[in-house]
């Protein structure tokens, strides 16, 4: 039984984000939002804010228990580019891409024994 949260089209760059992700990666929930707490990048609430919601789906949808959830998988994707472009010297301009993630956080309980 698994449980997952997914964050889609968040205004920082994957690269970034990718960065907190690998840290909770494996973790037992209660490490990784401690982790999370104390970890200062621009990503860390809002990956917090994507476990809390996977935690939140496994106790109301799946009836599972908090303490023994661990982070099964944790992963990064490319969300759209929002394209932009800033005025440069001698009438040129220069290319710049805003771009998005989509941050899923897949939780299963830890096996007994």
């Amino acid at each position: 039984m698994q449980a997952k949260a997914v964050a889609r089209t968040v205004r920082i760059a994957p690269r970034k984000v990718r960065l907190v992700v690998d840290l909770i990666r494996g973790k037992q929930v209660g490490e990784a939002i401690a982790i999370l707490r104390h970890t200062p990048k621009a990503a860390s609430p809002v990956v917090e804010k994507v476990l809390n919601s996977a935690m939140a789906n496994a106790e109301h949808n799946y009836e599972m228990e908090l303490n023994n959830l661990v982070i099964a998988q944790a992963f990064v994707d490319e969300g759209p580019t929002l394209k932009r472009f800033r005025p440069r010297a001698m009438g040129r301009a220069s290319a710049i891409n805003k771009r998005t993630s989509h941050i899923t956080i897949v939780l299963s309980e830890k096996k007994e024994g």
